[in-house]
């Protein structure tokens, strides 16, 4: 791997600045994206051309400025276009071959919408948008765990009408591909969660497992896929459970983050399947409550850059 791992700004109000600067001290190595005023008082940095590959020394810096200073906590607007620009950027230097993966700091998509008109949910939608791929899948993953919630950003009343058997059936298949693509699986065990409690136990809890998922998994094992279920989603997650799956798909957002949030709330890493490149991002928000004040915890994005390191690995087998 030669090409850098580029890493976003993200929100230079929260905590993203100073976590990149405590990942370059404990040792990581990327080229940070974003406007140098934004980062820790005393960060040590040197401004690189794009492309450059980051060696030891300062933290290196693809300087991109912004319109104003970012008062620590408090989203400032004026440099919401500048952050939407940034993730930009380093698509465009990926998919020119000029980084190897994108790793994003967290954004307020709030901030962004009332100050850029940002028009997505979120990181992935808009990823998805930049790549030109019209489906993607949000995988949650640790060392003890891998998640991948079917639906994302909706409400939980929209969930039933939404996971359709075209939207499920599309997931576990992006899930498998990035399995074997990005992990390194040759044959990906997949463990789909119910919808409903008890996986709706037989119909007397819901009737989306019986009449729709049951066959739906069915058809999928004939094919030679190896995904199992669908199974109670309160009994799937115990240590004893994942040893019997590599990744498990769930149907809504909190089904699946729940428990990897329990088992690994400062290590997770947010990974999104399906992209013609590499991307990852810490399991965390802004976290403006801290910003600025020194003690943010940088674990889940050294645990983005390093995984973000081992896919690209993956891919070059």
């Amino acid at each position: 791997m030669s090409a850098p791992v580029l890493l976003t700004c993200g929100d230079p109000s929260g905590i993203g600045p100073e976590i990149a600067a405590k990942a370059w001290a404990a040792g990581e190595r990327f080229v940070w994206i974003g406007d140098p005023r934004h980062l820790p008082a005393g960060t040590d940095w040197r401004e690189v051309a794009e492309g450059e590959v980051p060696g030891n020394g300062p933290m290196a810096v693809l300087r991109h400025d912004f319109a104003a200073l970012a008062p620590a906590g408090r989203p400032e607007a004026m440099n919401a276009a500048g952050v939407v620009a940034v993730i930009e950027r380093a698509v465009r230097l990926v998919q020119a071959g000029l980084g190897s993966a994108v790793c994003t700091a967290p954004i307020n998509k709030k901030a962004l919408k009332d100050g850029a008109g940002f028009a997505f949910p979120g990181h992935t939608e808009f990823l998805a948008h930049l790549a030109g791929v019209d489906r993607v899948v949000m995988m949650l993953a640790c060392p003890d765990l891998r998640v991948v919630p079917a639906t994302i950003h909706i409400a939980l009343s929209e969930v039933p009408a939404a996971l359709t058997e075209a939207l499920l059936e599309e997931t576990i298949r992006i899930t498998h591909a990035g399995l074997v693509r990005d992990f390194g699986f040759a044959a990906p065990r997949i463990a789909v969660a119910g919808l409903n409690p008890h996986a709706g136990e037989g119909g007397a809890m819901g009737w989306e497992e019986e009449r729709m998922m049951r066959p739906l998994l069915a058809r999928l094992q004939a094919e030679g896929i190896a995904v199992t279920g669908p199974w109670p989603a309160d009994t799937m997650f115990h240590a004893a459970a994942r040893k019997g799956y590599d990744a498990a798909v769930c149907a809504y957002h909190d089904q699946a983050l729940i428990p990897i949030k329990t088992i690994d709330f400062a290590g997770g890493v947010n990974v999104t399947l399906g992209l013609p490149f590499v991307r990852t991002s810490p399991d965390h928000g802004t976290a403006y409550d801290i910003a600025g004040r020194g003690i943010a915890d940088p674990s889940s994005l050294i645990a983005a850059l390093r995984m973000a390191r081992e896919m690209v690995a993956a891919r070059e087998l």
